[in-house]
């Protein structure tokens, strides 16, 4: 019954985005003239909410039907176990395709009826249009999961035991890692439906950015909260070593964040000057537009990859003709509606705004390079030429827009808008100039390291001073919530540019045949074999190396890599065995049995590395993502006091001090 509930609330759900579009599409066209179609129309925020409320109901009953191991539901059989800890047992229910597109579904509903519910700012018409445009996105992944991926299918006969989930998904990052990417994926759905609202209205004003930036920067949070996650499960899991393999499905997360990056910095230039209207128009068609991409690229077969659900190819084109459907009828709207969008205000070359653009430009084209470093295999494949694109494309090509763009990220937010001198910001660059030529010459001279790593620790370091340097001459205590975040998030760039940088230059890996007893050195740690033993987890059982290390001749500590083979289903895996310091990570992975010594001692495959510095790729990540999260809440603060003004009467007042902020070196 529970599946039944479930399956019920899904199919009113669509019936209730079906509503939705129609409602907003009929007040769009005729308004509220007519007494019918005023009534109908109105019809438009209550199907949102209760859409939500059904898109809500049926992912709990999923969640549910995962929690007691309902075996008579096939998607419960087929990515679950009864065996299996509690955690992967609901951590499952969006590890696998159906259940993933279904937690899409009900956050783009819950979005969808939070919008309906809290926001009043837009004029009705860009509200109503802006909804239908939710409610059309909706409706395809309804169909999609309606007619081509069922959650809640029934088994004839129920099974005696479920096939379990992948081994490699049986971890505590995957609680956090798709959620958030959903969550980021959706939240440019919603930009995305904001800017098709106001195109169709022909009302792309600084008070729909203002309405918009929220939820852009929401999305820009998740994604980079997702991406972060998922590079780090990536690192320990895996056993490979790195952190970022330029996977096609690790670039299908990268490009939407790229975009999304863009789109937030557009965003927040129309609403601070009322400037680029059409590129932020655009850029929110592109946002949804890799994320489209990206989800075809999962789910459509076409990859065989660690992170993708290899499903039927059928699927992968209905999600084609969905992105064909969406992105092609909204650049065709695009076209026909682009000419009536005024210009908005202009800005000097030399001002934030410039700044902006440039690093809007810079942006784009690194998307352009990971779109065409991912698309082009595939391509290639397909007339039977076997390609691989990897770090030695993306790295140096993606380097060549990325270098210019956190140039410019430094000095921009010491710019004034509209116009500006430089002689203004002369001082504080040759100050980071100076640091930047330094750290790159003391760099050079220690070692003969990559160009890429010596250009990403100098740039590292500049940034760092630069990303607080809006904070010069001005009263900490005044200084509003949303330039915080600017700061942090700035710093938080510098800080994973850092760890990029420093892994890629200082790492050093030993490979050893080792039997107990045996030591090996690894830069300044000594590592010693003390045993393998068998072990036995809930649903798996490993053999365990017990590793000793010291450092600089100091006191071991244990380090305890595994090999584990995990029976629903059967699959081996090796599970990495991480020391943590301040300066960096001891990282060992246990391999194969490599013979017998001539003593007849079993030898063990050991590799081990020293990352110095590697976790501050992922310390930076979460400082970016608390810079946006600081950011949301001083933009939601601003809007609270603004409001708080017009209901006193104090409206142009507020107004004048909005600019006043607005006109300070500040964030957007």
């Amino acid at each position: 019954m529970i599946a039944e509930i479930g399956l019920a609330a899904l199919w009113l759900a669509a019936a209730l985005a079906a509503l939705q579009l129609l409602a907003g599409a009929l007040a769009l066209k005729h308004g509220y003239v007519g007494g019918a179609e005023r009534d109908f129309a109105r019809l438009v925020r209550p199907a949102a909410i209760t859409q939500a409320l059904l898109a809500g109901i049926s992912f709990v009953m999923l969640l549910w039907c995962f929690a007691i191991t309902d075996l008579s539901v096939k998607l419960v059989v087929t990515n679950s176990h009864s065996m299996k800890p509690m955690l992967y047992k609901i951590t499952g229910t969006w590890g696998n395709h159906e259940g993933s597109m279904l937690l899409w579904v009900a956050v783009m509903a819950l979005s969808g009826g939070l919008i309906a519910w809290l926001e009043r700012r837009l004029p009705i018409r860009t509200m109503q249009a802006t909804l239908a445009t939710q409610g059309f996105v909706a409706l395809g992944f309804y169909a999609f999961l309606l007619l081509s991926s069922n959650p809640f299918e029934r088994l004839p006969v129920p099974a005696a035991e479920g096939q379990g989930l992948n081994p490699l998904l049986q971890d505590i990052g995957l609680a956090l890692h798709p959620p958030t990417l959903y969550i980021g994926y959706v939240g440019l759905s919603v930009a995305f439906s904001f800017a098709l609202g106001a195109l169709l209205t022909r009302q792309v004003t600084p008070e729909f950015a203002r309405v918009m930036r929220p939820w852009v920067l929401g999305a820009w949070v998740f994604l980079t909260l997702g991406i972060t996650a998922g590079s780090y499960w990536a690192y320990y899991e895996l056993g490979w070593g790195g952190y970022w393999f330029w996977d096609p499905v690790e670039n299908a997360s990268l490009m939407p964040w790229l975009a999304a990056t863009a789109l937030l910095h557009s965003t927040s230039v129309l609403a601070a000057r009322d400037a680029l209207r059409t590129w932020t128009i655009m850029l929110g068609v592109v946002a949804l537009s890799m994320s489209m991409l990206g989800t075809f690229l999962v789910r459509s077969g076409v990859l065989t990859s660690v992170h993708a659900f290899a499903v039927d190819p059928e699927r992968g084109s209905f999600i084609l003709i969905l992105l064909a459907l969406y992105i092609g009828g909204a650049l065709a709207i695009f076209a026909l509606r682009a000419h009536s969008i005024s210009e908005g205000k202009r800005f000097a070359a030399t001002s934030r705004e410039s700044a902006l653009v440039f690093n809007n430009v810079m942006l784009s084209a690194i998307l352009g390079v990971v779109l065409l470093g991912t698309l082009y295999p595939l391509l290639t494949e397909a007339f039977d030429v076997r390609v691989s694109v990897g770090p030695p494309y993306f790295n140096p090509v993606s380097a060549i827009f990325a270098v210019p763009m956190f140039l410019v990220m430094a000095v921009g937010p010491l710019l004034r808008w509209k116009a500006d001198r430089a002689a203004r910001v002369q001082v504080p660059m040759i100050v980071v100039g100076i640091v930047i030529v330094g750290v790159l010459a003391f760099t050079a001279y220690l070692g003969d390291y990559s160009i890429l790593a010596v250009l990403g620790l100098g740039l590292a370091a500049g940034l760092a001073i630069a990303s607080f340097l809006p904070l010069r001459g001005r009263k900490l205590t005044r200084i509003p919530i949303a330039t915080w975040g600017m700061v942090l998030a700035h710093f938080g760039v510098a800080v994973s540019l850092f760890g990029m940088a420093s892994e890629s230059a200082f790492t050093k890996e030993r490979l050893a045949a080792m039997i107990p007893g045996e030591s090996v050195a690894v830069a300044d740690w000594q590592i010693t074999l003390d045993g393998v033993d068998p072990i036995a987890g809930p649903n798996w059982t490993a053999l365990e190396a017990r590793l000793s290390a010291s450092r600089a001749g100091g006191e071991a500590i244990a380090v305890t890599p595994q090999a584990r083979t995990f029976w629903a289903p059967f699959q081996a895996t090796s599970e990495s065995a991480l020391l943590t310091r301040w300066d960096g990570q001891l990282y060992a992975v246990l391999g194969d049995s490599a013979g017998v010594d001539q003593e007849g001692n079993q030898r063990w495959q050991v590799r081990i590395w020293w990352k110095p510095f590697v976790t501050f790729i992922w310390y930076g990540g979460l400082l970016i993502s608390l810079g946006g999260a600081l950011a949301i809440i001083g933009r939601l603060t601003k809007d609270l006091k603004r409001r708080r003004a017009v209901r006193r009467g104090d409206e142009k007042r507020e107004e004048a001090r909005e600019l006043a902020a607005e006109l300070e070196p500040e964030t957007a």
